[in-house]
């Protein structure tokens, strides 16, 4: 295994999850990776993606993989994942599971993953930690569109007469991160403000500690908010200070 010889020679082996696509938000984990000091970049993705696109981004080992080739008996063992009321269960398990299994195949000795699906990032941080996986996990800010819409194959396909409701998904969270100074009511109701604005209702707006464990009345929170349009849904979470507000941050 290529990540044995280098981990042996002290080197640090980053592994770069990707699944059937390649955008702005995978080449922003790619430059992540390759400033870990002598760190051997791999990248872990479908067969589907294009190679030559991985070439141009100087990493240093594609492992191509499928559902049958990292699971050749069948997924049979797979993370138990808790309801927070946000993404589905089944969904965070899948991807979650996933993850870890290419973790332990590659070998690898850190892990890259980005907090556009932050949920998925933090599932993945408790599951190294309390199974004992020798595993640093990095991750890397949301990568956005000029006005503000996250970075991901669904953002990137979205027709575009629906991009103006996409946007105001993200201005919502804006909004409400703007008002983080006066606590969790206003944060609430701001992102609602902005969403009605746009003819849109929250699936979902939740706010949480940046382990997912309950928000804090003061500190650091994660906001999370998801609408559907046209069928579709469409989530996403931006960091704050709650109670706090950030010109009363110290600089």
């Amino acid at each position: 295994m290529i990540a044995r010889v280098f981990r042996g020679k002290g080197r640090p082996v980053v592994l770069v999850p990707l699944q059937t696509h390649f955008h702005a938000g995978h080449a922003a984990l790619l430059r992540a990776a390759r400033r870990i000091p002598g760190a051997v970049t791999i990248v872990a993705a479908h067969p589907s993606i294009d190679r030559r696109m991985l070439v141009d981004a100087h990493i240093d080992a594609v492992f191509r993989y499928t559902d049958e080739t990292l699971w050749p008996n069948g997924k049979r063992t797979t993370i138990a994942v808790a309801d927070r009321g946000m993404l589905p269960p089944a969904h965070l398990s899948a991807d979650a599971t996933r993850i870890l299994a290419l973790i332990n195949a590659v070998g690898c000795s850190d892990v890259i993953l980005g907090e556009n699906n932050y949920e998925l990032l933090v599932t993945v941080q408790h599951a190294i930690t309390d199974l004992h996986f020798p595993t640093t996990v990095h991750s890397v800010p949301t990568v956005r569109m000029p006005g503000g819409v996250a970075v991901s194959a669904k953002n990137l396909d979205i027709p575009a007469s629906s991009q103006e409701q996409l946007l105001a998904l993200s201005a919502a969270l804006t909004a409400g991160a703007h008002a983080s100074e006066h606590g969790t009511g206003a944060v609430l109701a701001a992102v609602r403000s902005v969403l009605s604005a746009a003819n849109l209702t929250a699936d979902y707006i939740e706010l949480f500690a940046p382990t997912l464990a309950p928000a804090p009345e003061t500190g650091d929170a994660r906001l999370f908010a998801a609408v559907t349009i046209n069928g579709q849904q469409f989530h996403d979470s931006v960091g704050l200070p709650l109670g706090i507000g950030f010109k009363n941050l110290e600089a």
